[in-house]
């Protein structure tokens, strides 16, 4: 049995990102404490227009992809939040050298490489059309004229003359297409060719929202991520769904922050991104809106030998920086697998151990837990996927058992968006489709 004090500190208060430009030309269970119940208030006034994050990436390093300079790479993105402008975030996090993007576009995509007509919009920084970013810099674009709809798909193209040997990424199932060479911003589907799985640079996009729309972290490793499955399949996207559709206070924007590798501990690996904790303030804080944090993580820690006991005091780490941040936090347990080093004996018993912990304890840390590990369970083997979860590696789940972890979060556990009590699910006007 795994025994922790319970241990309340000040926490670490989250540091401004500095930024320095220089422009050129299933079944689950869900066990929440008496405060996950409090009632959320919203002060007077407080129901008015403002910027929240719409849709992001967890930022990762990687060697660019050969042939990327002097090209435009255009990503396909799904933001969660119906608004009037929309503004974008690049990073170069991860670069050594500087960052040179020569020109940037927004507009409503067909799903692929297309744009919708009439929908292309140049994206300034400080008025300007070229932006260079500093190695280990972001920056946030000027506003931009472009209706956002939750759910409906926008493109985001950059310009790339010179990339630094590593660049700023994220490698998930999501479409990116790179173009045959030069400024093809501005360019229809057939400037692109095939598509490509990682996003570059592009780390955020916010939405200026009719009112405020609260949002959901989900902060884990490849499970979170949505590896196994088609874009739009993972747990945060069909949670995201789900929460959208069903209107008025209950919709949340879900913000996607999930790493494939990822490890709550100790860095498993620059490609593998920093561990939870050290991304919480560029994850978390920086996401506007963000009230919520579902951390879905461990099982990387597992088939590395960290014990159950060690796992459990970084959840518990983690959550006091959540609460001592203002945010709700959620745990979750480990979804089985035997597959690998994720298999073994000694890894299932870890496992074991470590679920039956955040099962019984976890709630005294958080504000609740979501038993992602029973949802999609085999039944006859309970180490094991389910066969329809399994995307067919043991380890990783199809699209039905991402939608089983998605159906474990109780909505009504969490804050919501009480400045849309009683509207209808949000629908944008769109024009020049």
């Amino acid at each position: 049995m795994i025994e922790f004090g319970r241990r309340w500190g000040a926490g670490w208060l989250p540091s401004a990102l500095a930024v320095l430009v220089a422009l050129t030309g299933a079944i689950g269970i869900a066990v929440a404490t008496n405060e996950s119940y409090l009632p959320v208030t919203t002060p007077a006034g407080a129901c008015r227009p403002t910027w929240v994050t719409g849709w992001q990436a967890a930022a990762q390093p990687g060697p660019a992809q050969p042939g990327l300079a002097g090209t435009t790479v255009r990503m396909v993105v799904h933001p969660r939040v119906t608004g009037s402008e929309v503004r974008l975030r690049l990073s170069n996090l991860y670069g050594t050298t500087p960052l040179a993007v020569g020109a940037v576009t927004a507009a409503r995509s067909d799903g692929a490489a297309g744009l919708i007509l009439g929908t292309a919009r140049p994206v300034p920084f400080d008025g300007r059309q070229a932006v260079v970013i500093r190695p280990g810099g972001e920056v946030m674009s000027d506003a931009v004229p472009l209706v956002a709809e939750a759910g409906s798909p926008l493109a985001v193209s950059l310009f790339l003359p010179v990339v630094p040997q590593v660049i700023t990424q994220h490698w998930a199932m999501q479409a990116a297409y790179l173009s045959g060479g030069g400024d093809a911003t501005f360019g229809g589907a057939t400037a692109f060719g095939p598509q490509t799985p990682s996003s570059v640079v592009l780390t955020g996009i916010d939405v200026r929202a009719p009112r405020p729309v609260n949002s959901v972290v989900a902060v884990g490793d490849s499970i979170t991520d949505g590896m196994g499955a088609m874009p739009g399949q993972s747990w945060p996207d069909v949670l995201g769904g789900r929460l959208v559709e069903a209107g008025g206070v209950t919709t949340m924007a879900v913000l996607g922050a999930g790493i494939s590798g990822n490890r709550l501990l100790a860095d498993s690996g620059p490609q593998n991104g920093d561990v939870p904790l050290a991304r919480f303030d560029r994850d978390v804080s920086a996401a506007g809106g963000a009230t919520d944090i579902v951390l879905s993580i461990g099982t990387n820690d597992i088939a590395a030998g960290r014990s159950a006991a060690d796992i459990a005091a970084g959840l518990q780490a983690f959550a006091e920086r959540a609460r001592a941040a203002g945010k709700r936090v959620f745990l979750t347990t480990v979804t089985p697998s035997g597959t690998g080093a994720h298999g073994t004996p000694a890894a299932v018993a870890a496992r074991q151990e470590l679920n039956a912990w955040v099962r019984e304890h976890g709630a005294a840390y958080a504000d609740g837990v979501f038993d992602f590990a029973a949802a999609v369970a085999d039944p006859a083997h309970p180490t094991r996927l389910a066969p329809a979860f399994d995307a067919g590696d043991g380890l990783h789940l199809s699209a039905a058992g991402y939608g089983a972890l998605a159906a474990a979060v109780d909505p009504a556990l969490l804050t919501g968006s009480p400045c849309l009590a009683g509207n209808p699910p949000a629908r944008a006007v769109v024009s020049g489709r």
